[in-house]
């Protein structure tokens, strides 16, 4: 499929340079120099990645970024002539996926680019799959989710263990209820994150980590050697109840 890319870089030399090579490459492109215009665009055209210069006249590319962050999901790519890492963290903190220092080869940004796009690519076919899959479930579920000694109420928004309840946090509830519904399915950390956090969520995709061990110290057996949530190397969880 073609993919829509938004470059917003002030100098219009690399502006051109930038949307020539991703031109060739098969993706559309946008333009501007401008925060305040990079934000028009971004919400009216919906661009599946942003390249984004930090220094812009207007209003700098981090605040560009906190601001998209909190309607849209499009990957991040952020340019800039400063190499410091204060700089890096800044930008990663304010959600963007990637950094790019200036000057940079244009292989290494095309890598990039393809990277990052691969991973909304992965993340599209996940919700695909799972719309699928959640088809089904409204077809056969049932009110109660039963694995074993284990028990997920979703009308009540209860968990029972060995028919003793457990106190669950709101999030924890939304994790367990998520995974359950998905039994056997192998669900990475980012298709996680985006259906029980949201896209707007600030985080990254080690709460989920911090998430899964909370509750595998309050579902498992033995926590440490877990059977109900499953590690899935380099994916990320199964629940097997």
């Amino acid at each position: 499929m073609s993919y829509k890319v938004l470059i917003v870089e002030d100098e219009i030399t690399l502006q051109e340079t930038l949307a020539y090579n991703l031109t060739r490459q098969g993706y559309e492109t946008l333009t501007t120099g401008n925060g305040r215009t990079a934000l028009k665009l971004a919400r009216e055209n919906r661009p599946d990645l942003i390249l984004l210069d930090v220094m812009l006249p207007g209003i700098d590319g981090f605040e560009v970024c906190r601001i998209l962050r909190k309607d849209l999901s499009a990957p991040v790519l952020m340019l800039t002539a400063r190499a410091e890492e204060i700089d890096k963290i800044v930008g990663l903190e304010m959600g963007a996926d990637d950094y790019l220092t200036k000057p940079f080869s244009m292989r290494e940004l095309l890598a990039r680019v393809k990277a990052l796009l691969r991973r909304v690519e992965i993340i599209r076919e996940e919700l695909t799959a799972e719309q699928g899959d959640d088809d089904q479930l409204r077809r056969s579920q049932t009110a109660v989710l039963a694995f074993g000694n284990l028990a997920i109420d979703d009308g009540r928004r209860e968990v029972r263990l060995d028919d003793r309840p457990l106190r669950l946090k709101p999030k924890e509830f939304n994790l367990l209820q998520f995974l359950a519904r998905h039994h056997g399915i192998a669900l990475s950390r980012d298709l996680i994150l985006e259906r029980v956090w949201g896209w707007s969520y600030d985080g990254n995709s080690r709460t989920v980590d911090v998430h899964v061990r909370w509750l595998r110290e309050k579902i498992e057996p033995d926590p440490s050697q877990a059977t109900r949530i499953i590690t899935v190397r380099s994916v990320g969880y199964r629940f097997d109840g």
